[in-house]
Parts: structure tokens; sequence; C-alpha cells
């Protein structure tokens, strides 16, 4: 299977090529942290990849930082009001919570969106 990802010590990157400079330029996704690297090669973009990980968990370490982890399961979404209400009203006449609304929902339309 074809992927534009890497993965290394539970963090992810996105890749992609570019072509004026003639690189492959990832970039670590799903924490706060702007962490980006490059190459010429895979081989290369791989060990830079590594490398950029080693070093952020290095630096946190020597300033006393927890190292973010990817994805904690929190996040702020904005929907229009009308939307919102309708899904409290779902949630609170299925004795279920807003969050298990909006997980329920996204599990949903993943599902489809992958059998697609």
């Amino acid at each position: 299977m074809k992927s534009n990802m890497m993965r290394y010590k539970g963090y992810r990157a996105s890749i992609s090529y570019d072509s004026e400079d003639r690189i492959f330029v990832g970039e670590v996704f799903g924490i706060k942290d702007f962490l980006n690297f490059h190459g010429r090669s895979i081989e290369e973009l791989e060990n830079a990849f590594h490398d950029c990980i080693e070093n952020y968990l290095s630096i946190c370490k020597e300033i006393g930082k927890n190292p973010e982890k990817e994805f904690s399961g929190t996040f702020n979404i904005r929907i229009a009001p009308v939307l919102h209400e309708k899904a409290a009203e779902y949630a609170a006449s299925n004795s279920i919570t807003l969050n298990q609304v909006v997980s329920m929902a996204i599990e949903s339309y993943l599902r489809k969106q992958l059998k697609a």
C-alpha cells in the first residue's frame, strides 16, 4: 500500500516533494510543536526524521518539558449553531454526551469513507 507518511517512536510525519528545491520534506503532525525535516533520498529522509524525533525528545528532557504525544483525544470544533443545537438535543434525548455524539458521527463518517 502506498503512503505519504512515516512513523517513528509513536510520531508520524507527512511527506511531500518540493520540486523547486528537489527535496523530500517531512512534517511531524498531531502535536503542537513544529517539527520538520528534509532529505534528497528516502534513506536521507528517514534518517532526518529519526534525528528530528531524537533531538525533540532530547531537548524536551533537557528543559524539563514532557514531550507532546500524538492525538490526545481532545480538540475543539466549530460548527453551525443549528447543528450544535441538534447534536445536543440528540445527546440529551438518548442519554449520552455531546462528545459521544461527535465521536459516533466521526466513526460513522470514516467507516463510510474507508469503504469507498
